[in-house]
This record gives C-alpha cells, structure tokens and sequence, in this order.
C-alpha cells in the first residue's frame, strides 16, 4: 500500500487529487492539508510514502516546506505539483529535496502514473519541466569552477594535493601561514568541499589536478 499526503491550498484541486488517488486500490492518502504548517504537526507526515506539495503556499512555502518534511521523513517522495515553472521554482525545489516535479494541469491518471513512477524509483517530471532541467545541463560549462580559481589557489592546491603542510605551502609560495589559510578557504569555497581530501577530488574532477 502507498501512503500519501496532499499539501494544497486550493480545496477543488485538493479534494479531486484525494478523489481520484482514493480510488486505487493500493494507494490510501493519509491526510490532505492546506498547509505546510498544518501537516508538519500532523502524524500522515511521518508515515507517508509519498508528499505531493504544492509551492505557491499560505505561510511557509512549498520549497522551505520540502527541506522541513525531508527533515521529518527522509524517506518520503517528495512530488511538486504547481502552477510554476520558473528556474528559481523549479531548482529550488530539487535542491530542497524533491524527485518530481509536475505542473498542476496533470490529469488524475498522469498524476497516479507519476506516483507509481517515483515509487519505482523514477523522477516524474512535466515534459516542460524535464526540458529546462536538460537545458540547465547543457548550458553547465564544466571549466567554470576552474576559470574561478587564481594561478595562486591552483598552485596551492597541487600543492595540498602532493599533502604538504601550510607551513611547506607557505615557504614554496612565498606567503605566511595565515596568508596560505586564506587562499585554502577561498579554494574551498569556490569548489564547495570542506576538507583537503573533497578539494583534491573535486580539483581531479574538474582537471584542475592531474589524475594519479
């Protein structure tokens, strides 16, 4: 049986979603809310499988809503169904957590074949959606990340690479320890990792690093 909670402001759409899911016979729809607050306090949250969420949403939006009910139940399906199909809404909400996204004139049979997508393991997404998701790719220039570091931080990050201290680093490039520091967390700040270890990775992947 799949479990499902609808967060909607809309009663109408609400309602016809909760009709037409009801009426499989292994899915039951656990609780429907006008609200993220609403069904963050409420217990469906916790025991669904699948969370439909709307965006455009009274109080705490559909986006924040999404990285709150992920907090809760990591192991819900989180599926947006909106009118809105902007890049900030659309990457906001994969970010945030969730597997699908589908616009809200989705006929009752997509909406269930899209359930039982993400169910499998899919990501079910509007075509149009799933065209600017491409389109964001395609546009990803993976010598970007690169082009951001100066020859100063890509010389001492081959030189973190080959595992010398600060102090080493800071002799061979004529800098203080402190001023070694501060190009290290501009590094890594640029190619969001946190530790030497992700820096190195990431820099191989990105060819910044010959690959050993």
């Amino acid at each position: 049986m799949v479990t499902i909670s609808i967060i909607e402001d809309n009663i109408y759409a609400r309602t016809a979603w909760e009709s037409a899911l009801n009426s499989e016979e292994d899915f039951v729809v656990l609780g429907s809310f006008g609200s993220c607050e609403e069904a963050i306090e409420s217990e469906a949250i916790r025991k669904s499988d699948v969370v439909l969420l709307d965006i455009g949403l009274p109080g705490i939006s559909g986006i924040k809503g999404a990285e709150i009910i992920n907090n809760i139940n990591s192991n819900a399906l989180i599926i947006m169904i909106t009118i809105q199909d902007d890049d900030k809404s659309i990457f906001g909400s994969l970010q945030s957590g969730a597997i699908g996204y589908l616009h809200k004139s989705v006929s009752p049979d997509e909406l269930i074949e899209s359930i039982r997508q993400a169910v499998k393991g899919g990501s079910p997404m509007t075509p149009q959606i799933a065209r600017k998701v491409l389109k964001s790719f395609h546009k990803f220039n993976p010598t970007h990340e690169k082009d951001k570091l100066t020859e100063k931080e890509i010389t001492i990050l081959n030189l973190l690479a080959e595992g010398k201290s600060y102090k080493k680093i800071a002799e061979e490039v004529f800098l203080s320890v402190d001023g070694v520091k501060y190009h290290i967390r501009s590094i890594y700040e640029k190619l969001h990792v946190h530790s030497r270890a992700e820096a190195v990775s990431k820099g191989q992947k990105m060819r910044i690093l010959p690959i050993i």
